[in-house]
């Protein structure tokens, strides 16, 4: 399945879950979902973007390792079903936002959780959403800089 449909199917599981255990399910699920793209990218995307895609593979790495990880039933990890990125820039965008949503959801159960320990998980996988996203940001920067046509003087 392409990196948009994915990241489409992610941000509305994650809107649409009820409850600590199935938004921290959806946030791993986002994490996993940008590592696997990070991956892709650095490996058959663009040159520009291929030390910016390793980052972004590494944070959100992290972002998936302070989460405990969810028993999900065989073929629900959606990073596994990543088969084609498409688009990188579409792909970027989308994935920026489910970043983004994530970093929401995040804080949400933070200002809500019960207990301490929760609450500081939530708190490091608030970072490394958002250093993710940061990481994806720089990505589009650097295709919009690679994009953008210089009139020739004359």
């Amino acid at each position: 399945m392409d990196a948009v449909r994915l990241i489409v199917t992610g941000r509305r599981a994650l809107a649409g879950s009820k409850g600590v255990p199935e938004m921290m399910t959806e946030v791993w699920q986002a994490q996993a979902l940008a590592q696997a793209i990070g991956s892709r990218l650095a490996v058959f995307g663009p040159p520009e973007l291929r030390g910016e895609a390793l980052g972004l593979t590494e944070l959100a790495g992290r972002g998936c390792g302070v989460l405990d990880t969810p028993d999900l039933a065989v073929g629900a990890l959606r990073a596994a079903q990543l088969t084609e990125l498409g688009d990188a820039r579409q792909a970027l965008m989308q994935l920026g936002g489910l970043l983004g949503d994530v970093g929401i959801a995040l804080v949400g159960m933070a200002s809500g959780a019960d207990d301490e320990a929760t609450y500081w998980q939530c708190m490091e996988a608030i970072d490394a959403a958002d250093e993710s996203r940061d990481r994806v940001l720089e990505m589009l920067r650097r295709l919009a800089d690679r994009d953008e046509v210089v009139p020739e003087a004359g």
